[in-house]
């Protein structure tokens, strides 16, 4: 909607012709007690609030619990409504979202590039459904009833699939000092650290009772991570504050240098600072984001994230896996050479020159004390069959021949017995 009706000459026309649906909406939405006037904001704009019913619509329409739609900003139209302001306006810087195009076809030809420039822009993070605002944070307390000494994010986003599963941002109008802004992180590092019984009775961190996000490694799990969005406004520069800001809250975002190669941030809270102007110019895709503790900008999922620990991860599995393979090069070097060897050992047959199979090799094996198992070791399988067969004839005339000779040795012992002479001296007695 944004790009439509931009041929119109006024600037108020095309506001007029813009806003119509939604300021229709709106009105409907408030002849239904969902929504409710907020007040004059600069500029004569009137400011809309959801109503606590309009809350539980918008809960439903979005398929989210209703504890996690926020808050409204009451009151936010009596100071002008500075800050709910910038917060929507940063929740657009990164969310960006896509016009239809199809809803342009009939728009003019420069209307219709004009978001055609938009569709093609790098894309945002997550869906509208992926953020809440003034979402409190408690310290002490619980959910719905937090108590004192919390924190309140300005907005939460959770786009898991987006490399994005849980991230706070903070909006500053400069207007705030470094030790003011320095003690509302202290806040986020101590709802951070807090720790509550979850519904299966062990301990986890306060926040991961509500939100997932993926487990860190062990010895190096940080908090989520806080994003400190600064829209200069306000009489104090940004640049002075945030090296300030840097300074003071070192023991929060400080991590612990490993081997020189990156760094541990167990227990730490990670910081990212951008301009409001920049965000919007370039979207979370932009080398924008200054993270505490780096010398140079980043874009955001870089920032947050942690690119000097994966390279190292992605170069050490590099190096496990060319050892792995040269591993297993020299197992199967070793089984060829094996293999190779005991081909060179195994037998040929003496008859026709054929090698033995691997059954007839271990059959004309000689036992352990050199007695050979088989009566043919030296030939394989069909030449032993034509062996045996061929000496079989041999073997039973030898037999009949050694029964011949021992049946007339017994003959001749039998007559030379009948012949042996008998005493005859002591016959009678």
């Amino acid at each position: 909607m944004s790009y439509r009706h931009t041929d119109k000459d006024k600037p108020s026309k095309r506001k007029q012709a813009r806003t119509a649906s939604h300021t229709g909406a709106l009105s409907d939405l408030r002849k239904h007690g969902l929504a409710e006037n907020g007040g004059q904001i600069s500029g004569g704009d009137t400011l809309r609030n959801l109503t606590p019913m309009g809350l539980k619509a918008a809960s439903y329409e979005l398929g989210r619990p209703v504890g996690e739609m926020g808050n409204p900003a009451r009151g936010a139209g009596r100071t002008g409504a500075s800050h709910p302001m910038v917060v929507n306006d940063a929740v657009l810087a990164l969310l960006r979202p896509k016009p239809d195009l199809a809803q342009l076809a009939s728009e003019p030809a420069h209307v219709f590039a004009a978001a055609q420039a938009a569709v093609d822009a790098p894309d945002g993070l997550g869906t509208i459904a992926s953020y809440a605002t003034e979402v409190a944070l408690p310290a002490t307390g619980t959910w719905s009833n937090p108590g004192k000494g919390g924190a309140q994010a300005d907005i939460v986003i959770t786009s898991p699939e987006d490399g994005v599963p849980l991230l706070f941002v903070e909006i500053d109008n400069c207007y705030e000092s470094a030790q003011v802004l320095a003690g509302k992180i202290d806040k986020y590092v101590r709802f951070c650290q807090r720790k509550v019984k979850d519904a299966d009775g062990k301990e986890r961190p306060m926040w991961r009772t509500r939100w997932w996000v993926p487990d860190g490694r062990h010895g190096d799990q940080p908090h989520p991570p806080l994003l400190l969005v600064f829209n200069r406004v306000g009489p104090r520069n940004p640049d002075t504050v945030i090296a300030q800001l840097a300074e003071l809250t070192q023991r929060h975002w400080q991590g612990t240098a490993y081997d020189d190669d990156f760094h541990m941030y167990d227990g730490k809270l990670p910081i990212v600072v951008t301009g409001m102007k920049q965000l919007q110019e370039h979207g979370p895709a932009g080398a924008i984001f200054r993270r505490f503790g780096r010398p140079h900008n980043q874009a955001l999922l870089e920032a947050i994230g942690k690119p000097r620990r994966e390279a190292n991860d992605a170069r050490q599995q590099a190096e496990y896996a060319a050892r792995e393979r040269e591993h297993k090069e020299q197992l199967r070097r070793a089984a060829a050479q094996q293999k190779a060897e005991r081909e060179a050992r195994r037998p040929v047959c003496a008859s026709c020159g054929t090698r033995f199979t691997d059954e007839r090799w271990e059959a004309a094996q000689v036992t352990d004390w050199g007695t050979p198992k088989d009566s043919h070791p030296h030939l394989c399988d069909a030449c032993k069959q034509r062996g045996v067969a061929a000496g079989g004839g041999q073997a039973a005339g030898k037999q009949e021949h050694q029964e011949q000779e021992r049946g007339g040795a017994e003959q001749q012992n039998f007559q030379r017995e009948a012949r042996r002479p008998v005493c005859t001296g002591f016959v009678g007695l």
